[in-house]
């Protein structure tokens, strides 16, 4: 089959060095330098497998979103570990672009790795990963528990185990108002809605919606395999439309669970002038944790 000639690069990547950014597997724990992130070889028998995810393992900004959620585990004693070098892309990029060749290889190969391994739970910093790993790795003999990060964090401070420093009130700080936006994989498809938002009330910010939000909500613009290709010319970018709905409630922050969201929406944000600030759920939590 043809595909579009931007799509090669991260095909690419996902042949080669297993992730779309062309990273090599060896770089793949460099984030984690100074953290405390076991591995499966360190850890064999954790509660809780995290599935890192090529951006948060390997893009700059979605990093910081990995590093908080390191944190937070750490901050609550979770027992967990990584997969470290062993972890590779899920392949989703692939499939959702067209190349069912390049996603059977991977999911087939991670599926054989992860049946060794044998998680008890998984639970992912990337929607797209929760997804696939989910709800289309059982087609190749791998069924798994598989949660979001906001849903683990959820159940963290449900449970009391992270212990959170209030927002002050009326203090007008960056961060006071927030608004939501759903990724389309967490969302629509996977019907988790309400986490996260209890997540940012646990921490006591006002949180405004957007007209389009939930199971209506408005897709960032890098869905689809997009992320890895210019869109096609339209009246408006995706991001920007998108972005411009989260700057009208007043929010000055716009909290995303989601690495493909988070660029999207930071560049979105960039191109405005930089007044609204685009977070993680997890990097918003983490802010907040008590020392």
């Amino acid at each position: 089959n043809t595909f579009p000639k931007q799509l090669e690069t991260a095909f690419r990547g996902m042949e080669r060095t297993f992730n779309p950014w062309n990273i090599s597997p060896a770089e793949r724990m460099k984030w984690a330098e100074g953290l405390k992130v076991p591995t499966v070889e360190q850890n064999p028998q954790p509660d809780i497998l995290w599935w890192v995810g090529c951006a948060p393992a390997t893009d700059a900004r979605a990093q910081k979103t990995a590093q908080a959620f390191a944190k937070i585990l750490d901050a609550a004693g979770v027992n967990f570990a990584v997969l470290g070098q062993r972890e590779q892309c899920t392949g989703d990029s692939a499939r959702r672009a067209g190349n069912e060749y390049l996603f059977n290889e991977l999911a087939t190969t991670n599926v054989t790795m992860l049946n060794e391994v044998k998680p008890k739970r998984i639970v992912t910093t990337c929607p797209h990963c929760l997804h696939t790993l989910k709800n289309e790795y059982p087609a190749f003999g791998g069924n798994y528990e598989v949660i979001h990060h906001t849903q683990f964090i959820n159940e963290l401070i449900g449970s009391g185990r992270l212990e959170l420093n209030p927002v002050e009130q009326g203090s007008g700080g960056a961060g006071e108002h927030i608004t939501f936006h759903d990724p389309c994989y967490l969302g629509r498809h996977n019907k988790v809605f309400a986490e996260p938002r209890e997540v940012l009330e646990a921490v006591q910010l006002n949180l405004t919606e957007m007209p389009r939000h939930a199971a209506k909500s408005f897709c960032c613009g890098a869905g689809g395999a997009q992320m890895w290709k210019e869109e096609e010319h339209g009246t408006q970018n995706v991001n920007k439309a998108r972005f411009a709905e989260a700057k009208a409630t007043g929010a000055e922050t716009l909290a995303v669970g989601c690495p493909f969201c988070l660029t999207m929406m930071n560049d979105a944000a960039k191109a405005d002038g930089g007044n609204v600030q685009v977070k993680d759920v997890a990097e918003i939590v983490a802010e907040r944790l008590k020392v």
